[in-house]
């Protein structure tokens, strides 16, 4: 069993005879929910963005590349994902960077495109196209990652980034309502100051040793602190009767 697998944490049947199809599963956060839903027996289906990496083809049944700010790569992904299943139980739409820091006043339209046809156009695309295959499951689940960002605002130059989070998140509510009827459940996970590339390339060493020394946990959150919270909103069994929420992942950051 790959070192992935050994090292998430997780294990047992969970999962076992179900499809996940999970988007921006490369590394990070993606990858280690990925191994989380492969240790509890699921066959997953992932999306790796512009690579499938040698950790991510140990867990994956299916991994296929492709750039979400593309409309054409996103239908070649739910074609791949139609071709190999015939149902979806799960859905975790976890694709999405800030692609750049960019100030407000010098914003290209390419830029502001760039950034909402990724985290946000891409999760609609996606949600819409397999919507059919969640029917047939009997009971699905999506799951969206959203931000903490989403709340706060984010910091200077994300600002587009934490405005297209905030959309996933009512996004996310919107859905629960309007999908209840077909037994697919809608939550989202909103991941605060996770140690992961993203942070390492958007963020400075100053800049996150300070927001530890906000976090009433005193630490900032490692991948698999997030993959718990993905598997437990996903599993049928563990939240059946949850829908419509965001699952805070911040080690007591928003604390009021």
């Amino acid at each position: 069993m790959s070192t992935l697998i050994n090292n998430v944490g997780f294990a047992g049947d969970l999962f076992d005879g179900q499809t996940i199809v999970i988007t921006g599963a490369n590394s990070g956060i993606g990858l280690s929910v990925a191994g989380a839903f492969k240790a509890c027996g699921g066959r997953v289906i992932a999306h790796g963005g512009r690579q499938c990496g040698p950790q991510l083809k140990e867990v994956a049944d299916v991994c296929v590349t492709a750039d979400f700010t593309s409309k054409d790569e996103i239908k070649q992904f739910v074609d791949t994902v139609f071709n190999a299943a015939n149902k979806v139980d799960v859905l975790i739409n976890n694709a999405g960077t800030m692609i750049g820091r960019f100030p407000a006043d010098e914003l290209t339209d390419e830029q502001y495109q760039r950034i909402v046809d990724l985290n946000q156009s891409s999760v609609v695309l996606i949600t819409r196209d397999l919507i059919p295959l969640l029917s047939k499951a009997g009971t699905a689940a999506i799951v969206n990652t959203t931000s903490i960002s989403a709340r706060t605002g984010g910091s200077p130059g994300s600002s587009v980034y934490s405005a297209a989070k905030a959309f996933v998140a009512a996004y996310s509510k919107a859905l629960a309502r309007e999908l209840a009827p077909n037994n697919i459940r809608v939550n989202a996970v909103s991941p605060g100051t996770i140690l992961t590339d993203f942070h390492r390339r958007y963020s400075s060493e100053e800049k996150l040793e300070k927001t530890r020394q906000s976090i009433p946990l005193n630490r900032l959150g490692e991948p698999q602190d997030c993959a718990a919270a993905f598997l437990f909103l996903a599993s049928h069994k563990l939240a059946g009767y949850i829908t419509g929420q965001a699952l805070e992942v911040n080690g007591g950051q928003l604390i009021a």
